[in-house]
């Protein structure tokens, strides 16, 4: 994989999500949040994780929608279960992924994080080719970003302890790291 100079994954799918707006001044990608999600949770395939990326949902659709009518949300990314990438925010832009997040004593982890997202679910375990997409993703980051390493990948669950716990504890570490070692 390789970053172009648009801040764009070259060769995957772009689509341009509402949610997101400029970094502040003199931020850049330092921290990398690994999230899940699934629309029902624990049910992919369809449109509707794409759907509320993109300002899109019906949440009359599904009963368990209701709660995110007022939700603005996006990853930089999203990898689904057969390790298909779709990218919603160029990685120079802010996108609205973290909510109310700390890292490193720092508030806001928008401000200066890539957020990934992959389909699943916190209980559900990750497909191989998942795996092989986010390593591939996570090297040309890491490689593209000088503020990034291997020391700055994170869960959703380290920068909102407490209130989030994505990805979850069937997501792999031992594979990523092994990865990029």
């Amino acid at each position: 994989m390789v970053v172009d100079s648009d801040n764009r994954l070259v060769g995957v799918e772009s689509r341009n999500s509402p949610y997101f707006d400029a970094r502040p001044e003199l931020c850049a990608p330092e921290l990398i949040v690994i999230h899940c999600i699934s629309l029902p949770e624990g049910e992919w395939g369809n449109t509707f994780v794409d759907d509320l990326f993109m300002g899109e949902l019906d949440c009359e659709a599904h009963e368990s929608f209701s709660d995110l009518r007022s939700t603005k949300v996006s990853p930089h990314v999203f990898v689904d279960r057969g390790g298909k990438v779709i990218q919603y925010v160029p990685f120079d832009k802010r996108a609205w992924h973290a909510g109310i997040s700390q890292w490193n004593g720092r508030i806001d982890c928008n401000n200066f994080s890539v957020g990934i997202e992959l389909e699943g679910t916190i209980s559900s375990g990750y497909t191989s080719d998942q795996y092989l997409v986010l390593n591939e993703l996570l090297a040309a980051l890491i490689s593209n970003y000088d503020g990034l390493s291997r020391d700055s990948i994170v869960g959703h669950q380290e920068i909102a302890p407490g209130r989030k716990f994505d990805p979850g504890p069937c997501f792999s570490w031992e594979t990523v790291s092994q990865a990029l070692s």
